[in-house]
């Protein structure tokens, strides 16, 4: 199968480029510059030049191909409405170009989404899905790709955990790696009760794999290993290989503290992939977020 895959040189877009190549398919991958050309060209990728503004290069990219993963986000958390705005522009350029082809369109979102519309700390499976016309990051998306199962799109949704991992970079967990040094303590908010689920990132490239073979019209995936690390144990991992304290910090100083990653400590959300799992034979062998952590690859 001819693929595009929007993200394709990014952390988890490399991998699953890789990770279709090795099973058979050809890769056609966005690229916004010559680096990324060359990027593509060496991991045996074709290139297809534009980006997410370009909505031309997006529905070309999708007509010329077989099935399109979307990867790409602009992950400015300074305009993260804006940045969702784009992506929901995206999503519906390639879904208007693929409607009445049957051909699989996979987009990711991500499990924080959640928290939007369930009860704080209640475990998130796949059948949970915003109301339609909810407004708030990742939700229009969501909806406006589930929408296209009626228009003959094999749609599906992968639903990252905020920390995809391996042993060169942790997602948020990072993060917190950073602010800690920068700050002399390692963090964590009120008691530290609240869950993180987790992802190792050649884990999270197989379901994207499998979501395009076979993922049925209309499917939510969760692409989670662990369903909830309290975020205290994170902190703990980080303080202890930083040779730092490990300190609560009160919610009213989260802001002031962790800067845009307080909404996301200040959130609990344990989120199953069992259903995933089920339907598409999923498995995640790979290391868990506190085992590379414990390895000691970020300090």
């Amino acid at each position: 199968m001819k693929v595009f895959v929007t993200g394709a040189t990014g952390f988890i877009g490399s991998a699953v480029v890789r990770e279709l190549i090795e099973a058979g398919h050809q890769v056609l991958g966005l690229a916004r510059s010559e680096a990324s050309a060359a990027s593509l060209a060496a991991a045996g990728a074709d290139a297809h030049r534009g980006s997410l503004d370009d909505l031309d290069s997006l529905r070309s990219g999708a007509v010329a191909s077989d099935g399109v993963i979307h990867l790409a986000f602009n992950h400015d958390f300074s305009d993260y409405e804006g940045a969702a705005r784009t992506d929901l522009r995206a999503v519906q350029a390639i879904g208007a170009a693929l409607e009445g082809t049957g051909k699989p369109f996979v987009i990711t979102s991500g499990t924080l989404m959640l928290t939007f519309f369930l009860p704080q700390g209640r475990l998130g499976t796949e059948k949970d899905v915003a109301e339609a016309g909810m407004v708030a990051p990742r939700v229009t998306s969501e909806n406006a790709v589930l929408a296209l199962a009626k228009r003959d799109v094999r749609s599906s949704v992968v639903r990252l955990a905020p920390s995809v991992h391996d042993q060169t970079r942790a997602g948020f967990a990072q993060v917190l790696i950073s602010i800690a040094r920068e700050k002399g303590i390692s963090g964590y908010v009120g008691d530290g009760s609240n869950r993180w689920p987790a992802v190792h990132r050649l884990d999270a490239a197989r379901l994207f794999r499998l979501a395009l073979e076979k993922a049925p019209a209309g499917s939510i995936l969760h692409g989670v290993a662990e369903e909830g690390m309290p975020t205290r144990t994170i902190a703990e991992v980080i303080g202890r290989h930083l040779a730092i304290p490990v300190v609560s910090i009160s919610p009213e100083d989260a802001d002031e503290h962790f800067g845009w990653l307080a909404t996301a400590l200040t959130t609990d959300n344990p989120t199953s992939s069992a259903l995933t799992r089920e339907l598409l034979g999923w498995q995640t062998p790979h290391p868990t977020l506190i085992d590379d952590l414990e390895a000691g690859h970020f300090f």
